[in-house]
Parts: C-alpha cells; structure tokens; sequence
C-alpha cells in the first residue's frame, strides 16, 4: 500500500513534491538535530486522491491518520482526546512550491467545551480561552466558511462593554464570549464538533479542499504552479506563543528580503501566536529586541538560522515561537524577496562561496530582471509633490494610481483601462486578484512581514504597510490623513522604496543601471550558447538596445518608419500616383527620409548586425479609412476628393493579412524594395567613408515559393550593385535573407536556404498561420480556451511546441542539410519568452531577437537554457 502519512523524521529535503515544501522541511529540519515540535505530514497525493475521490478519505486515509495520532501522543507523553496532558495541534497546508497565505492553517485544534477548562487548570484561565476562541475562530473560517471579521466584531464589542482587553476577561466573560462565538455557529446551522479527532478530519479535508479555493488558484496561474500537484497537511504538537511574557513568536529572514542586506530581518511578538504577526492586528517589534527581552531564546535562534542558511545555502524565512523561555523552529523556507535583494543575495552567495556562478544564474528569474529595470519616480518632480503620509517601505518600486479599497473595485476598475492603487487596513488572502491588478498595495496596519509586504514582494508590486497616518474607512470608502480626506477615484503616487505617498500623479523615469545587474548579465553571457538581439528600429529604441546589452538587430521593421506626418503623405502619394512623375517624387523623398534613417541606425549600432526588414504591410495600412480624412488626403495631393475614395476603396482587401503584402509586393510595385535598398546602401557608404565597417543584412518577408525569393534577390542584387557603380566604389559584403513566417516556407526550407544567406522565423505570423487563429482577435476567445483547459497558454506568447515548434524545428534540420552553416534567429514575441527560449536552444537557433526591455531578462533567460541543457 503507498504510504499516505510520513512523521517528520521519515522524510527527505528532496521529497517536496510529495510532503510539500513545509514537510519537506520540517523533515530536514528534524533530522538536523534543531528544535521542531514533532509531528507528522499526510501526502499531497493524499490530497488529489481525496479531491478526486472524496470516499478516499473515509476508506483509505482516516485510519493512517488515526495510527499517527497514537504514535504522536507515544512522543510527547500527552493525549489528544482525554482531559489530563493534553496534546493539540496545528494543521497547516504546504504545497510543493511555497504559497504563502493562498491556503488555510488551524491553530490549538483539539481543545473543547471542557478540555478548556483543564488547559486552564495546567496554565491560566486567560490564555486558555485565548487558545479555545482563536480554534473557534479559524475552524469556523476554514472548515465552514463563516467570515473571521464576524468573530473579531463580537470580541470588540463585548471588550467595549466590558471596558477591558480580553486578557483580562474573568472565566465566565471568556465562557460568554465563546458562547457568542458558537451561536455564529448555530446561526449557520452548525454545531462545533467536540470531538477532537471529529475536529481533526473537518480540518483536514478543508485544507485538502483549499486547494482548489479561487486565491490558491489565481497564485498558481500567477506564479506558474502546476494545478494537479495538492497540498500536503502537516500536522505539529503545538508550542504556545500566547502563554505568558516570556513567550512569543515571530517570523526572521536571514537577510533583509527588501534589499538583500546581510543582516536579520523580522519582527516578533511577545505572548501571541504566529497568526498574530502576519495578520498585521498588532504592531510588532524588530527581531533584535528579543536580545533585551528573552536574550538565551534570541542567541539560541541566532545560531539556527546561521546552520539553516548554510545548510539550505539561501536566505531564509524562519517562523519561530517561544513558549516559557524555550524556542522552537516551527518552518523554514527560501524567503520570498524584491528583485533587487534576489539579485544582491545572488551575488553574496557566491562571493560567500556558499554557491557557484551557475547556481546563481539558476537562482534569479528572468522575471527578476524585468523588475529591475521598471520605472521610479522622477527625483525633480518628487520634490514639488505633496506628501501624504509615510509607512514602512514594503517592496520597492513606484506607481501612480486611483484609490480603490476592495479587490472587486480594483478588477472593475482595471478592465476599464484605470490604474489603480489598492488602499486596505489590512490585506488577507481573499485580496490576490485585486492585489495582481493593483499598481501598488498601502495598507494602514502590518509590518514588513505582514501579508500585503509578502505577496507584494513576490509580485513585484511596490507597497507600503504600516501606513498609520491614514484612517481608512473600507465601508465609506475614504481615508482620513490630517485634514485631508480622500475617496475613492482620488489619484495618489506611491514610492515602495522609501515608503512614501503622495497627492496626485508623479511621472517616473526608468532606474539607473544597477551594477550587480550588469555583474549578473556579465556572468550570464559568459555561459550563454544563443544570442541576444534586439526587435528595434527608433533611434532611442535602438540605443536602448545596445545599452542593455544586444548583440545587434535581428528585427528592423522599415513599415515603422512611414508613420509620420511627412512620411505618410508621401508613402499616400506613392501608393495613389496615377502617373511616373507622381510616383518618382513621392521615391525620391521617401528616398531622403530612409536615407537618413538608415544612417543613424548603423551609426547607432555600428558593427553589430542589423537586419533591416523590406516593407511587409498591406498597402492601404496606409491609407485614411475616415471620410474626413479623405477629403483632408484630397487637398494635399490637389485630387478629387472621389477620385481618392474610389482609389482606397479599389486597395481594400478582404484578408489583408494574406493578401497583397510582404514580397509580393516587392515583386508587383518593385520601385518600393528598390528605393529601400538604395537608401541603405546610400547610408552604408557614406559611414563606409567615415571609416565604419558595416555589414548590412537585408531581409525580404513572407516568401512562400522559392521562385519569389530568387527573383527578388536578383532584383535587388542588381540595384545594390547600381548603386555601388553610381558612387565608383567596389562593393562591399552585405547578406540577403528572408523571414520564415510561412508553414509552406517551413517544409521547402532546404530548398531556400540554396538562395539565403540567412533565415530568421516570425513567430507571429507562423503562429497566426498555423493555428488559423488572428494574432489581432485571440484576445475575445483566449481566456475562456484557458479557463476551460483548451489551451493552456497564449501561443502568441509562448511557443506552440508541438505545432509551430515543429514546423520550426523541421525548417532549421532542412535548412542546414542545404547549407551547414547558415545563420537562423527568431525574431517574433517569443524570441524573448523565457519558458519558449529552452527549446530554440534545443534546436540549434543562433539568436533570438525581442524588444529592448525584454534583453537583460532574455541574456539570463538563454544562459538558463545553456546551463540546463
């Protein structure tokens, strides 16, 4: 029979995916010799089994659980079920990958009506009925989905009518407000079960079940977690917090998650619980005041935190709990961190020699990277806003946004196009959705550990906590700051990194290179195998390019080019001529205008390679589609207004898309390609003059039969070569290849490649022709495909594997049994997809090309690939 249940020592660090991430740890932890509460975990197969076949539980699991509970109470010499040394527990989840707060945990499970009264008896009456009404509170939530902000009320109203804190309740005040608890109950129709093991089973079938709750799911899709891999559920004899002043609990980091910074980072409480802390209900301290407080508790855990760091060679995130003076380690984990102590940690490990290069590499997500180059606020504006209010700095980063303060409004808002900033007291996890569309999270409670800090992080949303000088009123919608009151709708900035809010929208600027970024992407390039270049045709995009590192341009688009003003009355007036002399002005300024645009670019990149794409787009792409604008056409070029709209009309396409675009345009109007590579052979010899040696690639799209790539290189040979001749100089090396964006262009590739001096796939059109799916309209089905398991991602984004990586991959081997060494990129969306540039690699593709704020994370993201392959 599979086991179904493994006690902490029987298992393994390596083990995750069947104990989850917390048993897996608590397993090493034990066999490590630290102090861990023992206990024991139920499977994440378990879990599936119990999902899919809820009888399991009953036929199956039940008695193995039974089993482990004697077996628990063989360890600790207490009981679960009799009245005398009671044993209770906690029943947490823990998934494979690390969710924190997606799923639920019950504390003090197996208190009742009258071992209460006997926990008392051992300890005090206060933190006895602390324990049973927190139980009450979380099982209620958990297992019965009654609302815990409920129960929080009936405890504020019965300490305002009895004019103290609950600590101080008498025994039958604390019997009175249990009772209270209890009739929320009753108004549910549900008796809480007395029963310990009844308690038990309840709570582990709601943790199995909160698998599948809707925050778990929408962090999975987020974080890319797998659905079918279920939680495990650990059950641990408890140690109590809440028993006293020389008790506490709290949550460390063994480096500060914000900015990487070698030193412990947490907070703690004395006499409470864990949940306490990350709830953000109380303010809690800085883990160093536990030196001045429980000084023996604070070095003993000093020196665990030291064996676990070395030992899982990572910062990590430690929750402990003190009870009289004794300290227990209840979990660890790899902590959750901003992108910039990611990057730091990274880096300190290896100068540490805790890890090498390529563990660090393997370390740090490509979308990491993409954090670290978001925008911050423009310093010289920053000093003219208004500043409302400060909280701790949560996670870096800046955002302007409208108020909103519930994750409803903040999805609702989003849809319509807004940007948003989510104002809450506190977050819970019921938030994810709306904290996933919000710019930034402020919360007026917690602290740098709470909730909102710890799911911030992980998404790279900046946040502030803690932001006290706001009284905000969810209800009314309105925070009270002074005597400012803002509602919601109200624009506010946030500056994550120095916990600051401000009134109005502050523009921002991107961040200054972060140098051990550029160590990182240093280290990257030294194992990457494909190369990096850059989507770009704009002056400042192709700077950008280069500075963050492009190996050249494996995509200029020269349609991009014709867009302005100037150029698109001409481009008009070339498209609509009636005779030669029309048309040979409208050549000779569109001439002047891709003459000068070609020399900046090689100027900008000089002796990388570029590879300039010929004219793709339909032609009346072009052309106005509005009456008005007709007519305005009309003036300029001195025509008919009808004559121009019977001219537009007489160009449209029924699908232009597959229509009269790319080369066969080339080969139907060729004054067009031929103009465009006089430009650039014009530019190449004047910086030729200049004393630059560039080597010009020349990439003619969508060809479908090896005939039309023939005839046009021929074209386009004999006009280089007239150009060369007209200035009475020796040609130079250029390349002339083509953009593979056809199925069919795919299959006859070796015969292509006979005329090519390189290939370079366009994904995006591949794909749209494949799959017969508009790259323009997928968005109206897309979602519900997702939602339904159809499609599990956007092909448009990550690449189809199994189709039109298929197609690529037969093309490349064809290509190269024609011509060994012949250069091949790809140039479309997923050249820069990290999950897509495994398989490139895999393939033999020489570069991929993306836009330039996708290269630094595209350098890691082809090293990735090298090292795992």
């Amino acid at each position: 029979m599979t086991k179904l249940v493994y006690f902490f020592e029987e298992g393994r660090s390596d083990e995750k995916e069947l104990l989850g991430g917390k048993g897996a740890n608590l397993a090493e932890m034990t066999n490590l010799g630290l102090p861990v509460p023992p206990g024991f975990t139920i499977t994440t197969e378990s879990c599936m089994n119990y999902l899919k076949t809820p009888s399991f539980f009953d036929s199956d699991l039940k008695d193995e659980i039974l089993k482990a509970i004697d077996k628990l109470e063989n360890q600790t010499g207490k009981s679960f079920t009799k009245n005398e040394n009671l044993l209770l527990v906690s029943v947490r989840s823990g998934a494979a990958s690390s969710m924190p707060g997606m799923m639920d945990t019950i504390l003090n499970l197996g208190l009742n009506d009258s071992r209460v009264q006997s926990l008392a008896k051992l300890t005090s009456t206060a933190f006895a009925y602390d324990c049973y009404r927190r139980l009450l509170q979380m099982f209620g939530d958990v297992v019965y989905d009654i609302n815990k902000e409920k129960y929080n009320l009936l405890l504020q109203k019965m300490e305002i009518q009895l004019d103290k804190q609950v600590d101080y309740f008498e025994v039958d005040e604390h019997q009175q407000l249990i009772e209270a608890y209890k009739q929320l109950y009753a108004e549910n129709n549900i008796v809480f079960p007395q029963n310990p093991i009844d308690q038990l089973t309840e709570a582990t079938k709601a943790v199995f079940k909160s698998w599948n709750n809707q925050r778990a799911k929408v962090y999975r899709e987020l974080h890319d977690i797998p659905h079918h891999l279920g939680t495990a559920v650990n059950i641990q004899s408890m140690v109590f917090g809440n028993s006293g002043n020389t008790s506490g609990t709290g949550v460390v980091f063994t480096r500060n998650p914000a900015t990487g910074e070698n030193k412990m980072f947490g907070e703690f409480l004395i006499n409470a619980q864990g949940e306490d802390v990350v709830a953000g209900i109380r303010t809690p301290e800085p883990i160093e005041v536990l030196n001045d407080i429980l000084p023996e508790a604070y070095t003993d855990f000093v020196k665990y935190a030291n064996i676990l760091e070395k030992h899982y060679k990572d910062m990590q995130d430690i929750e402990f709990t003190i009870e009289n003076g004794k300290l227990f380690i209840l979990q660890t984990r790899n902590g959750k961190r901003t992108a910039k102590a990611t990057l730091k940690t990274a880096l300190d490990l290896v100068e540490e020699k805790l890890i090498s290069k390529k563990e660090a590499l393997l370390r740090v997500t490509p979308d990491t990277i993409d954090q670290l180059i978001h925008p911050i606020f423009d310093a010289t504006k920053v000093e003219n806003a208004p500043l409302l209010a400060q909280g701790l700095p949560a996670s870096p980063g800046a955002a302007t946004g409208e108020i909103v303060f519930t994750a409803e409004k903040a999805k609702e808002y989003h849809n319509l196009g807004k940007k948003v900033i989510l104002v809450r007291q506190e977050t819970s996890p019921e938030d994810i959705e709306g904290m996933i569309v919000s710019e930034a999270i402020v919360t007026s409670r917690g602290g740098m550990t709470s909730h909102a800090a710890v799911v911030a992080r992980g998404m790279g949303t900046c946040c502030i906590t803690g932001c006290e000088a706001f009284s905000v009123n969810e209800e009314a919608k309105t925070i009270i700051c002074g005597d400012q009151k803002l509602t919601e709708g109200d624009i506010i900035s946030v500056d994550g990194s120095a916990g600051n809010v401000y009134l109005g929208s502050i523009p921002t600027v991107i961040a200054d290179n972060d140098q051990n970024l550029q160590v990182l992407l240093t280290w990257a390039d030294e194992f990457a195998t494909l190369k990096v270049r850059a989507n770009a045709e704009t002056p400042q995009d192709l700077a950008t390019a280069m500075e963050f590192g492009a190996t050249g341009i494996g995509l200029a688009r020269t349609e991009h080019m014709f867009f302005g003003e100037e150029r698109v009355l001409e481009m008009r007036r070339l498209i609509l001529a009636k005779n030669e002399g029309e048309m040979k002005l409208a050549l000779e300024r569109l001439l002047a205008f891709q003459q000068d645009d070609f020399y900046q670019m090689f100027q900008t990149v000089q002796d990388k390679p570029l590879v300039i794409r010929l004219l793709d787009p339909p032609m009346h792409e072009f052309l106005p589609h509005e009456t008005t604008e007709m007519e305005q056409l009309a003036k300029k070029l001195d025509k008919p207004a009808s004559a121009i709209k019977k001219q537009i009309e007489q160009l449209q396409e029924t699908n232009p898309m597959l229509g009269h675009r790319g080369c066969r345009l080339g080969i139907t109007e060729p004054q067009i390609y031929q103009m465009q590579v006089e430009a650039i052979f014009n530019s190449v010899i004047q910086l030729t003059q200049e004393g630059h040696n560039i080597v010009p690639e020349i990439m003619i799209p969508l060809i479908a039969e090896e005939s039309e790539l023939t005839f046009l290189k021929d074209m386009l040979i004999d006009k280089i070569e007239a150009v060369f001749q007209q200035h009475e100089m020796e040609p130079i090396s250029y390349e002339i290849g083509t953009m593979i964006e056809l199925p069919r262009t795919c299959l006859i590739a070796d015969q292509l490649a006979k005329n090519a001096d390189f290939f370079s796939f366009g994904t995006n059109d591949l794909t749209q022709m494949t799959y017969g799916f508009s790259r323009d309209d997928i968005g109206k089905f897309i979602n519900t495909y997702k939602e339904k398991d159809i499609i599990t991602q956007d092909p448009f984004q990550t690449l189809d594997q199994n189709g039109v990586g298929e197609l690529i991959k037969i093309a490349v081997q064809k290509a190269r049994e024609t011509k060994e060494n012949i250069l091949i990129g790809i140039c479309g969306e997923v050249g820069g997809d990290p999950k897509s540039i495994p398989f490139f690699q895999k393939i033999g593709i020489d570069y991929v090309s993306c836009s330039p704020y996708r290269i630094p994370a595209a350098r890691l993201a082809v090293a990735q690939a090298s090292i795992e392959s």
